[in-house]
Protein backbone atom coordinates (compact mmCIF):
# COMPACT_ATOMS: atom_id res chain seq x y z
CA UNK A 1 0.00 0.00 0.00
CA UNK A 2 1.75 2.90 -1.16
CA UNK A 3 -1.18 5.84 -1.24
CA UNK A 4 -3.35 7.23 1.44
CA UNK A 5 -6.53 5.09 2.95
CA UNK A 6 -10.39 5.22 3.89
CA UNK A 7 -11.65 2.44 6.00
CA UNK A 8 -15.69 2.60 6.15
CA UNK A 9 -16.78 0.52 8.77
CA UNK A 10 -20.63 0.36 10.14
CA UNK A 11 -22.33 -0.46 13.39
CA UNK A 12 -24.96 -2.77 12.68
CA UNK A 13 -26.94 -2.47 16.61
CA UNK A 14 -30.28 -2.48 17.61
CA UNK A 15 -32.37 -2.24 21.03
CA UNK A 16 -33.85 -5.58 21.84
CA UNK A 17 -36.70 -6.60 21.22
CA UNK A 18 -38.24 -9.48 23.04
CA UNK A 19 -42.05 -10.97 23.32
CA UNK A 20 -44.35 -9.58 25.54
CA UNK A 21 -45.61 -11.55 28.49
CA UNK A 22 -48.88 -13.54 27.38
CA UNK A 23 -48.63 -12.34 23.79
CA UNK A 24 -49.43 -15.45 21.75
CA UNK A 25 -47.29 -15.99 18.73
CA UNK A 26 -49.20 -15.35 15.17
CA UNK A 27 -51.49 -12.25 17.03
CA UNK A 28 -52.44 -9.75 14.81
CA UNK A 29 -51.21 -6.03 15.05
CA UNK A 30 -47.43 -4.79 15.27
CA UNK A 31 -46.18 -3.67 19.01
CA UNK A 32 -44.58 0.11 18.58
CA UNK A 33 -41.23 -1.59 19.42
CA UNK A 34 -41.10 -3.85 16.80
CA UNK A 35 -41.62 -1.85 13.65
CA UNK A 36 -38.20 0.35 14.07
CA UNK A 37 -36.61 -3.33 13.99
CA UNK A 38 -38.72 -4.55 10.64
CA UNK A 39 -37.51 -0.76 9.56
CA UNK A 40 -34.26 -1.34 9.79
CA UNK A 41 -34.29 -4.52 8.12
CA UNK A 42 -35.94 -3.51 4.79
CA UNK A 43 -34.03 -0.07 5.11
CA UNK A 44 -30.64 -0.95 6.24
CA UNK A 45 -29.42 -4.44 6.65
CA UNK A 46 -31.50 -5.85 3.83
CA UNK A 47 -30.38 -2.79 1.41
CA UNK A 48 -26.54 -3.34 2.32
CA UNK A 49 -26.41 -6.65 1.67
CA UNK A 50 -28.00 -5.77 -1.53
CA UNK A 51 -25.29 -3.55 -2.13
CA UNK A 52 -22.71 -5.86 -1.81
CA UNK A 53 -24.00 -8.93 -3.78
CA UNK A 54 -24.38 -6.45 -6.72
CA UNK A 55 -21.20 -4.71 -6.08
CA UNK A 56 -19.77 -8.04 -6.26
CA UNK A 57 -21.28 -9.31 -9.39
CA UNK A 58 -19.84 -6.29 -10.92
CA UNK A 59 -16.50 -7.00 -9.87
CA UNK A 60 -15.97 -4.54 -7.67
CA UNK A 61 -13.16 -5.15 -4.96
CA UNK A 62 -14.80 -3.13 -2.17
CA UNK A 63 -13.64 -3.57 1.32
CA UNK A 64 -16.15 -2.91 4.70
CA UNK A 65 -15.67 -3.43 8.27
CA UNK A 66 -19.11 -4.27 10.34
CA UNK A 67 -19.36 -4.32 13.79
CA UNK A 68 -22.44 -6.57 14.61
CA UNK A 69 -23.76 -6.36 18.29
CA UNK A 70 -24.42 -9.64 20.20
CA UNK A 71 -28.11 -8.65 20.83
CA UNK A 72 -28.90 -8.04 16.77
CA UNK A 73 -27.22 -11.16 16.08
CA UNK A 74 -29.87 -12.92 18.76
CA UNK A 75 -32.61 -11.07 17.35
CA UNK A 76 -31.61 -11.68 13.95
CA UNK A 77 -31.50 -15.55 14.86
CA UNK A 78 -35.15 -15.95 16.34
CA UNK A 79 -37.16 -17.36 14.08
CA UNK A 80 -40.45 -15.59 15.54
CA UNK A 81 -39.41 -12.79 15.44
CA UNK A 82 -38.53 -13.33 11.38
CA UNK A 83 -41.61 -15.12 10.67
CA UNK A 84 -43.32 -11.49 11.94
CA UNK A 85 -40.88 -9.53 10.10
CA UNK A 86 -42.62 -11.78 7.14
CA UNK A 87 -46.15 -10.84 8.38
CA UNK A 88 -45.06 -6.95 8.37
CA UNK A 89 -43.64 -7.30 4.49
CA UNK A 90 -46.95 -9.06 3.54
CA UNK A 91 -48.94 -6.64 5.01
CA UNK A 92 -47.04 -3.61 3.34
CA UNK A 93 -47.46 -5.35 -0.14
CA UNK A 94 -51.19 -5.41 0.67
CA UNK A 95 -50.94 -1.97 1.47
CA UNK A 96 -49.01 -1.10 -1.73
CA UNK A 97 -51.78 -2.85 -3.61
CA UNK A 98 -54.52 -0.80 -2.28
CA UNK A 99 -52.11 2.50 -3.01
CA UNK A 100 -52.20 1.75 -6.31
CA UNK A 101 -55.91 1.62 -6.47
CA UNK A 102 -56.28 4.68 -4.61
CA UNK A 103 -53.84 6.71 -6.63
CA UNK A 104 -55.14 5.28 -10.04
CA UNK A 105 -56.30 9.09 -10.83
CA UNK A 106 -53.08 10.69 -9.78
CA UNK A 107 -50.01 9.94 -12.04
CA UNK A 108 -47.41 11.30 -9.82
CA UNK A 109 -48.30 9.21 -6.84
CA UNK A 110 -49.40 5.93 -8.20
CA UNK A 111 -45.86 5.97 -10.21
CA UNK A 112 -44.39 6.35 -6.59
CA UNK A 113 -46.73 3.79 -4.83
CA UNK A 114 -45.74 1.09 -7.87
CA UNK A 115 -42.04 2.18 -6.86
CA UNK A 116 -42.54 1.23 -3.05
CA UNK A 117 -44.80 -1.94 -3.98
CA UNK A 118 -41.97 -3.22 -6.13
CA UNK A 119 -39.30 -2.55 -3.81
CA UNK A 120 -41.29 -4.31 -1.08
CA UNK A 121 -42.18 -7.27 -3.07
CA UNK A 122 -38.28 -7.54 -4.29
CA UNK A 123 -37.35 -7.24 -1.28
CA UNK A 124 -39.20 -10.13 0.34
CA UNK A 125 -38.04 -12.05 -2.39
CA UNK A 126 -34.66 -11.54 -1.73
CA UNK A 127 -35.00 -12.49 2.51
CA UNK A 128 -36.68 -15.48 1.56
CA UNK A 129 -34.83 -16.82 -1.58
CA UNK A 130 -31.59 -15.50 -1.38
CA UNK A 131 -30.35 -15.24 1.63
CA UNK A 132 -33.16 -17.68 3.02
CA UNK A 133 -33.75 -15.92 6.02
CA UNK A 134 -29.99 -15.86 7.53
CA UNK A 135 -28.59 -12.45 7.03
CA UNK A 136 -26.04 -13.14 8.92
CA UNK A 137 -24.94 -16.46 7.19
CA UNK A 138 -24.61 -14.12 3.93
CA UNK A 139 -22.48 -11.56 5.99
CA UNK A 140 -20.37 -14.50 7.07
CA UNK A 141 -19.58 -15.46 3.90
CA UNK A 142 -18.82 -12.30 2.31
CA UNK A 143 -16.35 -12.74 5.70
CA UNK A 144 -15.01 -15.83 4.52
CA UNK A 145 -14.06 -14.13 0.44
CA UNK A 146 -12.32 -11.09 2.69
CA UNK A 147 -14.05 -8.57 1.24
CA UNK A 148 -15.87 -7.89 4.94
CA UNK A 149 -14.24 -7.55 8.08
CA UNK A 150 -16.53 -8.29 11.01
CA UNK A 151 -15.72 -6.55 14.46
CA UNK A 152 -17.57 -7.32 17.62
CA UNK A 153 -18.74 -5.02 20.11
CA UNK A 154 -19.98 -5.20 24.31
CA UNK A 155 -22.53 -8.48 24.90
CA UNK A 156 -25.37 -6.24 25.39
CA UNK A 157 -23.99 -2.60 24.02
CA UNK A 158 -23.49 -1.03 27.39
CA UNK A 159 -21.62 1.82 27.77
CA UNK A 160 -18.37 0.41 29.30
CA UNK A 161 -17.16 3.29 31.16
CA UNK A 162 -19.69 3.48 33.71
CA UNK A 163 -18.58 -0.20 34.90
CA UNK A 164 -14.72 -0.06 35.08
CA UNK A 165 -14.60 -0.08 38.72
CA UNK A 166 -16.77 -3.68 38.41
CA UNK A 167 -13.95 -5.78 36.36
CA UNK A 168 -16.62 -9.07 36.66
CA UNK A 169 -19.18 -6.66 34.48
CA UNK A 170 -16.67 -6.19 31.99
CA UNK A 171 -15.38 -9.64 32.05
CA UNK A 172 -19.30 -11.05 31.18
CA UNK A 173 -19.63 -8.54 28.66
CA UNK A 174 -16.80 -8.83 26.46
CA UNK A 175 -16.62 -13.22 27.16
CA UNK A 176 -20.09 -13.43 26.10
CA UNK A 177 -19.59 -11.49 22.86
CA UNK A 178 -16.18 -13.37 21.88
CA UNK A 179 -18.31 -16.41 22.30
CA UNK A 180 -21.43 -15.06 20.48
CA UNK A 181 -19.14 -14.01 17.39
CA UNK A 182 -17.34 -17.11 16.97
CA UNK A 183 -20.33 -19.46 16.88
CA UNK A 184 -22.14 -16.82 14.49
CA UNK A 185 -19.27 -16.30 12.27
CA UNK A 186 -16.61 -18.98 12.64
CA UNK A 187 -13.48 -16.75 13.68
CA UNK A 188 -12.32 -14.74 16.94
CA UNK A 189 -13.07 -11.07 15.96
CA UNK A 190 -9.93 -8.41 16.37
CA UNK A 191 -11.59 -5.56 16.40
CA UNK A 192 -13.74 -3.94 19.00
CA UNK A 193 -16.74 -1.13 18.61
CA UNK A 194 -16.77 0.05 21.61
CA UNK A 195 -20.76 1.19 22.02
CA UNK A 196 -21.38 4.80 21.70
CA UNK A 197 -17.46 4.92 21.33
CA UNK A 198 -17.43 4.68 25.01
CA UNK A 199 -13.53 4.50 26.07
CA UNK A 200 -11.90 4.44 29.66
CA UNK A 201 -8.36 3.58 29.90
CA UNK A 202 -9.34 0.44 32.76
CA UNK A 203 -10.75 -0.75 29.37
CA UNK A 204 -7.23 -1.98 27.81
CA UNK A 205 -6.40 -4.79 29.99
CA UNK A 206 -10.13 -6.64 29.40
CA UNK A 207 -9.69 -5.95 26.21
CA UNK A 208 -6.23 -7.39 25.34
CA UNK A 209 -6.99 -10.36 27.69
CA UNK A 210 -9.95 -11.48 25.30
CA UNK A 211 -7.80 -10.74 21.85
CA UNK A 212 -8.68 -8.44 20.80
CA UNK A 213 -5.92 -6.78 18.41
CA UNK A 214 -7.33 -3.16 18.25
CA UNK A 215 -10.72 -0.51 18.77
CA UNK A 216 -12.16 1.92 17.16
CA UNK A 217 -12.17 5.71 19.53
CA UNK A 218 -13.59 9.31 18.25
CA UNK A 219 -10.95 11.90 17.60
CA UNK A 220 -10.60 13.68 20.62
CA UNK A 221 -10.27 10.70 22.49
CA UNK A 222 -6.47 10.74 20.19
CA UNK A 223 -6.12 14.76 20.14
CA UNK A 224 -6.58 14.76 23.83
CA UNK A 225 -4.60 11.26 24.80
CA UNK A 226 -1.84 11.24 27.34
CA UNK A 227 0.53 12.37 25.18
CA UNK A 228 -1.47 13.84 22.51
CA UNK A 229 -1.42 11.59 19.20
CA UNK A 230 1.06 13.59 16.80
CA UNK A 231 -0.64 12.77 13.86
CA UNK A 232 -4.14 12.73 14.84
CA UNK A 233 -6.76 10.86 13.70
CA UNK A 234 -4.64 9.80 10.32
CA UNK A 235 -2.58 7.39 12.00
CA UNK A 236 -2.94 4.54 14.68
CA UNK A 237 -1.54 4.76 17.92
CA UNK A 238 -1.18 2.06 20.54
CA UNK A 239 -1.32 1.49 24.27
CA UNK A 240 2.44 0.18 25.92
CA UNK A 241 0.81 -3.36 25.68
CA UNK A 242 0.83 -3.36 22.06
CA UNK A 243 -3.20 -2.87 21.66
CA UNK A 244 -3.85 -0.78 19.15
CA UNK A 245 -6.60 2.15 18.23
CA UNK A 246 -7.91 3.97 15.39
CA UNK A 247 -9.16 7.69 15.70
CA UNK A 248 -12.13 8.03 13.57
CA UNK A 249 -12.37 10.95 11.30
CA UNK A 250 -13.82 13.75 12.65
CA UNK A 251 -14.49 15.42 9.24
CA UNK A 252 -15.98 12.69 7.79
CA UNK A 253 -19.24 12.81 9.89
CA UNK A 254 -19.65 16.48 8.87
CA UNK A 255 -18.76 16.49 5.30
CA UNK A 256 -21.68 14.36 4.54
CA UNK A 257 -24.06 16.33 6.82
CA UNK A 258 -22.94 19.13 4.85
CA UNK A 259 -24.05 16.87 1.81
CA UNK A 260 -27.39 15.84 2.84
CA UNK A 261 -28.10 19.21 3.54
CA UNK A 262 -28.20 20.49 0.06
CA UNK A 263 -29.79 16.97 -0.73
CA UNK A 264 -33.72 18.74 -2.03
CA UNK A 265 -34.01 15.53 -3.89
CA UNK A 266 -33.84 13.16 -1.18
CA UNK A 267 -36.54 11.18 -0.01
CA UNK A 268 -38.64 13.38 2.91
CA UNK A 269 -38.16 11.62 5.96
CA UNK A 270 -40.29 13.00 8.74
CA UNK A 271 -43.50 12.06 6.57
CA UNK A 272 -45.28 9.15 5.82
CA UNK A 273 -48.34 7.73 4.42
CA UNK A 274 -49.02 5.96 7.89
CA UNK A 275 -49.51 9.25 9.75
CA UNK A 276 -51.10 11.13 6.83
CA UNK A 277 -54.35 8.22 5.81
CA UNK A 278 -57.71 7.85 7.23
CA UNK A 279 -56.98 4.38 9.46
CA UNK A 280 -59.50 3.05 6.92
CA UNK A 281 -57.19 3.39 4.26
CA UNK A 282 -54.43 1.54 6.48
CA UNK A 283 -56.22 -1.21 7.50
CA UNK A 284 -54.87 -3.58 7.85
CA UNK A 285 -51.65 -1.92 8.11
CA UNK A 286 -51.67 -0.56 11.62
CA UNK A 287 -49.63 -1.45 14.67
CA UNK A 288 -51.51 -3.67 17.61
CA UNK A 289 -54.62 -2.08 19.33
CA UNK A 290 -55.34 0.32 15.99
CA UNK A 291 -51.67 2.44 16.16
CA UNK A 292 -50.70 3.67 13.74
CA UNK A 293 -47.00 3.39 12.28
CA UNK A 294 -44.84 3.93 9.58
CA UNK A 295 -45.45 2.31 6.04
CA UNK A 296 -42.14 3.52 3.63
CA UNK A 297 -44.79 5.53 1.68
CA UNK A 298 -43.37 8.82 1.32
CA UNK A 299 -44.35 10.70 -1.15
CA UNK A 300 -42.28 13.57 -1.31
CA UNK A 301 -38.55 15.26 -0.93
CA UNK A 302 -37.02 17.22 1.19
CA UNK A 303 -37.82 20.58 -0.83
CA UNK A 304 -40.86 19.86 0.26
CA UNK A 305 -40.51 21.36 3.50
CA UNK A 306 -41.28 24.98 1.65
CA UNK A 307 -43.07 23.46 -1.51
CA UNK A 308 -45.24 20.13 -2.19
CA UNK A 309 -43.03 18.64 -4.27
CA UNK A 310 -43.11 14.92 -5.44
CA UNK A 311 -40.14 12.51 -4.44
CA UNK A 312 -38.33 11.01 -8.13
CA UNK A 313 -36.37 7.88 -7.12
CA UNK A 314 -34.07 8.61 -10.09
CA UNK A 315 -33.14 12.11 -9.51
CA UNK A 316 -32.34 11.37 -6.07
CA UNK A 317 -30.16 8.19 -6.92
CA UNK A 318 -28.23 10.10 -9.09
CA UNK A 319 -28.08 12.92 -6.64
CA UNK A 320 -26.71 10.38 -4.39
CA UNK A 321 -24.39 9.20 -6.45
CA UNK A 322 -23.03 12.99 -7.00
CA UNK A 323 -22.72 13.10 -3.48
CA UNK A 324 -20.73 10.61 -3.08
CA UNK A 325 -17.68 11.32 -5.88
CA UNK A 326 -17.76 14.94 -3.96
CA UNK A 327 -16.96 12.74 -0.72
CA UNK A 328 -14.29 10.53 -1.78
CA UNK A 329 -13.00 13.18 -3.38
CA UNK A 330 -12.86 15.73 -0.14
CA UNK A 331 -11.38 12.53 1.82
CA UNK A 332 -8.78 12.18 -0.62
CA UNK A 333 -8.12 16.06 -0.68
CA UNK A 334 -7.42 16.02 3.42
CA UNK A 335 -5.63 12.44 3.13
CA UNK A 336 -2.82 13.84 0.57
CA UNK A 337 -2.83 17.51 2.36
CA UNK A 338 -1.94 15.16 5.83
CA UNK A 339 0.41 13.07 3.89
CA UNK A 340 2.66 15.84 2.98
CA UNK A 341 3.38 16.25 6.76
CA UNK A 342 4.06 12.28 7.50
CA UNK A 343 6.03 9.22 6.41
CA UNK A 344 3.62 6.95 6.44
CA UNK A 345 0.29 6.29 4.55
CA UNK A 346 -2.45 8.23 6.36
CA UNK A 347 -5.83 6.90 6.88
CA UNK A 348 -9.16 8.14 6.90
CA UNK A 349 -11.90 6.27 8.82
CA UNK A 350 -15.10 6.87 8.19
CA UNK A 351 -17.35 4.92 11.46
CA UNK A 352 -21.23 5.31 11.13
CA UNK A 353 -23.90 3.50 12.73
CA UNK A 354 -25.09 1.55 9.50
CA UNK A 355 -28.73 3.03 10.33
CA UNK A 356 -27.10 6.87 8.50
CA UNK A 357 -27.25 4.91 5.22
CA UNK A 358 -31.07 3.30 4.91
CA UNK A 359 -33.46 3.77 7.84
CA UNK A 360 -32.24 7.38 8.28
CA UNK A 361 -31.09 8.39 4.92
CA UNK A 362 -32.91 6.09 1.90
CA UNK A 363 -30.78 6.74 -0.78
CA UNK A 364 -28.19 5.94 1.80
CA UNK A 365 -27.25 2.44 -0.27
CA UNK A 366 -26.94 4.44 -3.85
CA UNK A 367 -24.42 6.95 -1.62
CA UNK A 368 -22.12 3.66 -0.58
CA UNK A 369 -22.29 1.89 -3.98
CA UNK A 370 -21.36 4.79 -5.66
CA UNK A 371 -18.31 5.43 -2.71
CA UNK A 372 -16.93 2.37 -3.15
CA UNK A 373 -17.22 1.65 -7.09
CA UNK A 374 -15.25 5.19 -7.16
CA UNK A 375 -12.87 4.27 -4.36
CA UNK A 376 -12.11 0.92 -6.40
CA UNK A 377 -11.83 2.53 -9.45
CA UNK A 378 -9.25 5.53 -8.21
CA UNK A 379 -5.50 5.53 -8.21
CA UNK A 380 -5.39 7.84 -5.05
CA UNK A 381 -6.72 5.58 -2.65
CA UNK A 382 -6.70 2.37 -1.15
CA UNK A 383 -9.93 1.05 -0.13
CA UNK A 384 -9.17 -1.12 3.24
CA UNK A 385 -10.68 -2.79 6.82
CA UNK A 386 -9.11 -1.51 9.85
CA UNK A 387 -7.46 -4.82 10.05
CA UNK A 388 -5.94 -4.81 6.73
CA UNK A 389 -4.77 -1.43 7.14
CA UNK A 390 -3.24 -1.72 11.11
CA UNK A 391 -1.39 -5.16 9.53
CA UNK A 392 0.64 -3.22 6.15
CA UNK A 393 1.85 -0.95 9.05
CA UNK A 394 5.16 -0.69 11.19
CA UNK A 395 4.04 -1.26 14.34
CA UNK A 396 7.35 0.78 15.89
CA UNK A 397 5.97 4.05 14.37
CA UNK A 398 2.91 3.74 16.13
CA UNK A 399 3.07 6.23 19.04
CA UNK A 400 2.46 5.24 22.99
CA UNK A 401 -0.45 7.41 24.36
CA UNK A 402 -2.91 6.74 26.67
CA UNK A 403 -6.41 8.26 25.00
CA UNK A 404 -8.33 10.38 27.04
CA UNK A 405 -12.09 9.12 28.59
CA UNK A 406 -14.75 9.62 25.48
CA UNK A 407 -17.50 8.78 23.75
CA UNK A 408 -19.24 9.95 20.42
CA UNK A 409 -22.57 11.27 22.70
CA UNK A 410 -23.55 14.88 23.17
CA UNK A 411 -20.35 16.76 24.04
CA UNK A 412 -18.27 14.01 23.56
CA UNK A 413 -18.27 12.64 27.15
CA UNK A 414 -21.21 10.92 29.14
CA UNK A 415 -23.98 13.35 29.42
CA UNK A 416 -26.15 11.13 26.99
CA UNK A 417 -26.16 8.26 29.19
CA UNK A 418 -26.25 9.90 32.41
CA UNK A 419 -28.18 13.05 33.65
CA UNK A 420 -31.36 14.21 34.87
CA UNK A 421 -33.94 11.55 32.67
CA UNK A 422 -31.56 8.40 33.21
CA UNK A 423 -29.59 9.13 36.47
CA UNK A 424 -32.09 6.84 38.69
CA UNK A 425 -31.26 3.75 36.40
CA UNK A 426 -27.55 2.90 37.75
CA UNK A 427 -28.49 2.90 41.65
CA UNK A 428 -31.04 0.04 40.48
CA UNK A 429 -28.61 -1.47 38.16
CA UNK A 430 -25.39 -1.71 40.35
CA UNK A 431 -27.24 -3.01 43.36
CA UNK A 432 -28.55 -5.88 40.83
CA UNK A 433 -24.60 -6.70 39.49
CA UNK A 434 -23.16 -6.94 42.88
CA UNK A 435 -26.87 -9.00 43.78
CA UNK A 436 -25.69 -11.51 40.50
CA UNK A 437 -21.92 -11.55 41.66
CA UNK A 438 -23.22 -12.49 44.89
CA UNK A 439 -25.48 -15.36 43.51
CA UNK A 440 -22.58 -16.82 41.84
CA UNK A 441 -20.26 -17.20 45.26
CA UNK A 442 -23.80 -18.64 46.83
CA UNK A 443 -24.42 -20.96 44.19
CA UNK A 444 -21.27 -22.45 42.33
CA UNK A 445 -21.93 -25.53 41.05
CA UNK A 446 -25.62 -25.52 40.79
CA UNK A 447 -27.34 -27.63 38.36
CA UNK A 448 -30.61 -28.31 36.97
CA UNK A 449 -33.82 -25.47 37.25
CA UNK A 450 -31.32 -23.64 40.09
CA UNK A 451 -28.81 -23.41 36.94
CA UNK A 452 -31.42 -22.43 34.50
CA UNK A 453 -32.70 -19.90 36.79
CA UNK A 454 -28.90 -18.48 37.37
CA UNK A 455 -28.22 -18.51 33.55
CA UNK A 456 -31.71 -16.69 33.31
CA UNK A 457 -30.61 -14.00 35.97
CA UNK A 458 -27.57 -13.54 34.32
CA UNK A 459 -29.08 -12.50 30.77
CA UNK A 460 -31.47 -10.03 32.79
CA UNK A 461 -28.63 -8.48 34.02
CA UNK A 462 -26.76 -8.02 30.69
CA UNK A 463 -30.15 -6.94 29.30
CA UNK A 464 -30.49 -3.90 31.53
CA UNK A 465 -26.95 -3.02 30.65
CA UNK A 466 -27.84 -1.70 27.59
CA UNK A 467 -26.82 1.77 27.00
CA UNK A 468 -30.17 2.14 24.68
CA UNK A 469 -32.21 2.60 27.41
CA UNK A 470 -30.49 5.63 28.76
CA UNK A 471 -30.38 7.01 25.76
CA UNK A 472 -33.58 6.74 24.87
CA UNK A 473 -34.40 8.20 27.97
CA UNK A 474 -32.45 11.42 27.44
CA UNK A 475 -33.87 11.79 23.74
CA UNK A 476 -36.97 11.69 24.42
CA UNK A 477 -37.30 8.55 21.96
CA UNK A 478 -39.80 6.18 22.84
CA UNK A 479 -38.91 6.77 26.51
CA UNK A 480 -42.03 4.48 28.05
CA UNK A 481 -40.94 1.55 26.17
CA UNK A 482 -37.03 2.22 27.42
CA UNK A 483 -38.63 2.67 31.06
CA UNK A 484 -41.03 -0.31 30.85
CA UNK A 485 -38.16 -2.74 29.51
CA UNK A 486 -35.38 -1.74 31.87
CA UNK A 487 -38.10 -2.25 35.08
CA UNK A 488 -39.21 -5.28 33.47
CA UNK A 489 -35.90 -7.24 33.61
CA UNK A 490 -34.69 -5.62 36.53
CA UNK A 491 -37.90 -6.96 38.09
CA UNK A 492 -37.15 -10.11 36.77
CA UNK A 493 -33.93 -10.45 38.32
CA UNK A 494 -35.51 -9.45 41.36
CA UNK A 495 -37.80 -12.17 41.13
CA UNK A 496 -35.15 -14.85 40.76
CA UNK A 497 -32.96 -13.25 43.14
CA UNK A 498 -35.19 -13.64 46.00
CA UNK A 499 -36.83 -16.90 44.84
CA UNK A 500 -33.56 -18.65 45.22
CA UNK A 501 -33.42 -16.89 48.22
CA UNK A 502 -36.22 -18.94 49.59
CA UNK A 503 -35.35 -22.01 47.68
CA UNK A 504 -38.41 -22.31 45.20
CA UNK A 505 -39.20 -20.53 42.23
CA UNK A 506 -41.88 -21.11 39.49
CA UNK A 507 -40.51 -23.55 36.26
CA UNK A 508 -43.93 -22.20 34.48
CA UNK A 509 -42.70 -18.49 35.23
CA UNK A 510 -38.81 -19.23 34.55
CA UNK A 511 -39.66 -21.49 30.99
CA UNK A 512 -42.15 -18.40 30.11
CA UNK A 513 -39.05 -15.53 30.88
CA UNK A 514 -36.55 -18.22 28.95
CA UNK A 515 -38.68 -17.69 25.65
CA UNK A 516 -39.62 -14.24 25.89
CA UNK A 517 -35.71 -13.36 26.72
CA UNK A 518 -34.04 -16.17 24.83
CA UNK A 519 -30.59 -14.00 24.36
CA UNK A 520 -27.48 -16.09 24.35
CA UNK A 521 -28.68 -19.62 24.48
CA UNK A 522 -25.28 -20.67 25.64
CA UNK A 523 -24.55 -18.42 28.54
CA UNK A 524 -22.68 -19.71 31.92
CA UNK A 525 -24.19 -17.54 35.07
CA UNK A 526 -20.74 -18.12 36.28
CA UNK A 527 -18.92 -15.43 33.89
CA UNK A 528 -20.16 -13.37 36.73
CA UNK A 529 -17.48 -14.70 39.30
CA UNK A 530 -14.75 -13.06 41.23
CA UNK A 531 -11.59 -14.04 39.94
CA UNK A 532 -9.28 -15.70 42.84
Amino acid sequence: MNKSALSVVLLAHHPFIGARSGRRPGKAGFLPEEVPFFEALSRTYLPLLETLFSLEQNRVPFRLGVAFSPILCSMLQNEELLLRYLDYLDKKIEFGRKELERSAQDPEVRELARHYYEEDVERRIFFTERCEMDILGEFRQFQNKGRIELLSTAASYAFLPFYASIPELVRSQLETAVISHRRIFGKPPQGFWLPEFGWHKSLEAPLVSYGFAYTLTDAHALVLGNPPAKKGTFYPVKASSGFVFLGRDYHAKEDLASLLESGAEYQRNFTDAGFELSLKALRPFLGSGGIRCPTGYRYHNAESRKNRVFYDPEKARKKAAEHARLYLDTRISRLEEAGRHMEENPLSLCAFDAAVFGTDWYEGKAFLEELFRQAAASRRIDLVTPQEYICRQDHAAFQITVPEFSSWGNDGYAETWLDASNDWVYRHVFRSIHRMIEMTERFPNDSGLKERALNQAAREILLSLGADWPKMLYLGKQPEYARERLEEVLRNFTTIFESLGSNYISTEWLTDLEKRHSIFPFINYRIFSRKK
